[in-house]
């Protein structure tokens, strides 16, 4: 299974696209109907859409993933009693699968039969998203649910969250223990530090600073370098999160227990905490379907 994109809406889509690919460094792949569908230099047709609302919302995130991998998530959620409904992707690449409601509004979509395209050579394009990152009111259930329901794997527990894989990489997605549930942050892989750090001086030659980092994580090692995007969400580029192995052990908070005054590997990165947790409230979960049998 792999994370692929998602799925936001928000009120000036043309103009968080803009952003995306003048300065952030995506590359345009589709409009449809109002929503701006951008890609990385990888195969996924997309990583993230943006769709005119009114309102900003978190529409869904999606996975690919094979037929086994659906059927057993079908069986678990239908089990559990979550919200879920099948769904045809009507988004480049198609498939079609679920879309599964977690306890605390968070919507995954799940597709099987997906296409790709052909990757971009060359350039600072991130090549996919490496995580997507929710805020919860009770990060331990969550990251239960994930693992009970979806057959994903917690890998690391520290005081702000709890990491979790669905693949050989540390962290698909992550739950921060911060008392509302929303999205926390969006992070995209870059080819190497390299295009981290040409990443964030293109950022500056257009007055943006980090809001935090650059920097090396803990859990997952990767270096970051976060930004609040200007249409609203927390951005991050990334690179070289760790792959672990089956029998990896799970990290609990004392192993990831800083000196004083670092907030990092590295211990040369600031943080706009404030900024930060203005920018992670806004992007709330909203369901618009009504629960549907799953079938077979």
């Amino acid at each position: 299974m792999k994370l692929r994109s998602i799925e936001l809406a928000l009120p000036d889509p043309a103009a968080a696209a803009a952003f995306m690919v003048d300065i952030w460094g995506m590359a345009p792949a589709k409009v449809q109907d109002g929503t701006h569908y951008l890609r990385g230099s990888g195969a996924f047709p997309y990583l993230v859409a943006f769709e005119p609302s009114e309102q900003e919302f978190v529409r869904s995130t999606t996975f690919v993933c094979d037929e086994a991998e659906l059927a057993r998530i079908k069986t678990q959620v239908a089990e559990a009693g979550c919200p879920a409904t099948p769904t045809v992707s009507q988004d480049p690449g198609g498939g079609h699968g679920i879309i599964v409601e977690l306890p605390e509004g968070e919507l995954l979509r799940f597709l099987v039969d997906t296409q790709e395209v052909d990757p971009i050579a060359g350039g600072d394009l991130p090549v996919k998203l490496t995580h997507v990152v929710f805020n919860s009111a009770d990060a331990e259930a969550s990251g239960d649910v994930a693992e009970r329901l979806l057959g994903f794997r917690v890998s690391d527990r520290t005081r702000g969250m709890v990491f979790v894989r669905c693949n050989d990489s540390h962290h698909s997605t992550a739950f921060a223990r911060a008392g509302f549930a929303s999205l926390n942050h969006i992070a995209f892989e870059m080819a190497d530090l390299d295009a981290v750090m040409r990443g964030i001086g293109r950022l500056r030659d257009h007055g943006a600073t980090p809001a935090w980092g650059p920097g090396r994580h803990g859990p997952g090692a990767n270096v970051y370098a976060y930004y609040i995007a200007p249409f609203g969400p927390v951005i991050e580029f990334s690179t070289a999160v760790e792959k672990v192995p089956d029998d990896y052990r799970v990290g609990t908070p004392d192993d990831w227990i800083w000196p004083p005054n670092r907030i990092d590997q590295w211990g040369i990165s600031d943080k706009d905490f404030d900024g930060l947790r203005k920018a992670e409230e806004r992007f709330r979960f909203r369901r618009d379907w009504e629960p549907e049998p799953l079938g077979n």
